[in-house]
């Protein structure tokens, strides 16, 4: 059982990372980020493109692969969402837009790339043994590197500028905007940020098991119910549900079978949405 709890956590410190980069655009600008999933697969093959192909050093490769990701983030602000908010469109039609976005950037890398699971190491890691439980040199980069991150998260959102900022934009941002803050500089620093942490979920991923451009909307998928859990509206929650979802998995997993995974998934978001749909630790937000 402990491993299966340590798995867990490994695993849903990915899902805090990826929900924390949904989160930023949805708590911010309210729209659905369904792209998401696209640039996901993107930080993936870009990661692929520069360890395997090019053969530049895995940490190089990453960092080249959260620079351009971060990039794809801001662009399908500024050339997508920016311009239908110009026009008055609904979040609605935002949100369809994503969706298309999503399908043209897959299927472009599948075109590319190819259908099939690729590996970006499949040589034999070391392990760590740590007591009875076993942890894999892919999954202590998880668990280490993803913890890091997480945390400095954590103290920039609460104790920074640029996070009183972020916390203003998702609270209400027209009276942030009427008080004179830039939501242009705020937003466009909201969409490199998630382009970062979806970029740094994905390479920390698909190093341990590999990428195939199929793989993108079922994480999402986990980082929508892990954000929904901790509580939509604050950030820092994304832990608390990325976390919480990991280690129900994992029990899932070691109790029944993985394939009850998902169903386990769906009761505990439908519960959630009845229950308390603000989430373990969110708010209920009042609407005028």
């Amino acid at each position: 059982m402990g491993q299966f709890i340590v798995n867990g956590i490994i695993t849903g410190i990915l899902y805090s990372l990826l929900a924390i980069g949904f989160a930023l655009v949805y708590n911010t600008t309210k729209l659905f980020h369904i792209v998401a999933a696209a640039i996901y697969v993107f930080a993936a093959f870009m990661f692929y493109l520069f360890a395997v192909i090019f053969g530049l050093p895995v940490m190089v490769a990453a960092l080249v692969s959260i620079l351009l990701t971060m990039g794809l983030s801001l662009l399908t602000d500024v050339s997508v969402y920016r311009p239908l908010k110009k026009r008055k469109s609904s979040n609605n039609v935002a949100m369809i837009a994503s969706i298309g976005m999503m399908t043209v950037i897959i299927n472009l890398i599948a075109m590319l790339f190819g259908n099939e699971t690729k590996v970006i190491d499949n040589t034999i890691h070391r392990t760590f043994a740590l007591g009875g439980l076993i942890i894999t040199t892919p999954q202590m980069w998880q668990l280490v590197a993803g913890s890091v991150v997480l945390v400095l998260f954590l103290l920039f959102i609460g104790l920074s500028s640029w996070g009183a900022r972020l916390r203003s934009l998702s609270a209400d941002s027209v009276l942030d905007e009427t008080l004179g803050d830039s939501t242009s500089s705020t937003r466009s620093m909201v969409f490199l940020m998630s382009g970062a942490f979806i970029a740094i979920a994905s390479c920390l991923t698909v190093y341990d098991i590999g990428l195939d451009p199929s793989m993108g909307m079922n994480m999402l998928f986990n980082a929508m119910v892990a954000m929904i859990i901790g509580g939509v509206g604050r950030f820092g929650t994304c832990v608390l549900g990325g976390i919480t979802l990991g280690v129900l998995q994992a029990l899932t997993a070691w109790q029944f079978s993985s394939n009850w995974q998902n169903a386990v998934t769906f009761v505990l978001l439908l519960l959630l949405l009845f229950l308390r749909p603000q989430g373990i630790a969110g708010y209920k937000q009042r609407t005028v």
